[in-house]
């Protein structure tokens, strides 16, 4: 399963967010699922470096861990793509169910 973590504020405002794990939805290299996950949050990560002035960090580990976080509060545009990939996610998570993605709010 993919577990999503997108860290936020008190106030609501996204820090980042972290994604480890595998879908299991097909086999390595048929997996729509891992792809469509990947390519929403890269996208995102692409997004807020070339559209943003907001300095941020990126950890990429092993295949199925990736760590994003603002390295100061964001702007407008920043919190824009990350709810962006929000949206994204639980569109997966509605059509795929919590057997191969998990979407979860920590407040830090």
């Amino acid at each position: 399963m993919i577990k999503a973590v997108f860290y936020r504020n008190p106030d609501m405002t996204y820090m980042g967010f972290s994604l480890e794990g595998h879908a299991g939805y097909a086999a390595k290299g048929k997996d729509i699922l891992c792809a469509a996950v990947t390519a929403l949050s890269f996208n995102t990560i692409n997004s807020i470096e070339a559209l943003t002035d907001n300095k941020t960090k990126v950890e990429a580990g092993d295949p199925g861990n990736l760590k994003f976080k603002f390295e100061s509060p964001s702007d407008d545009k920043g919190q824009l793509l990350i709810q962006s990939l929000v949206i994204g996610l639980t569109d997966l998570y509605k059509e795929y169910g919590d057997r191969f993605i998990g979407i979860y709010f920590k407040e830090v």
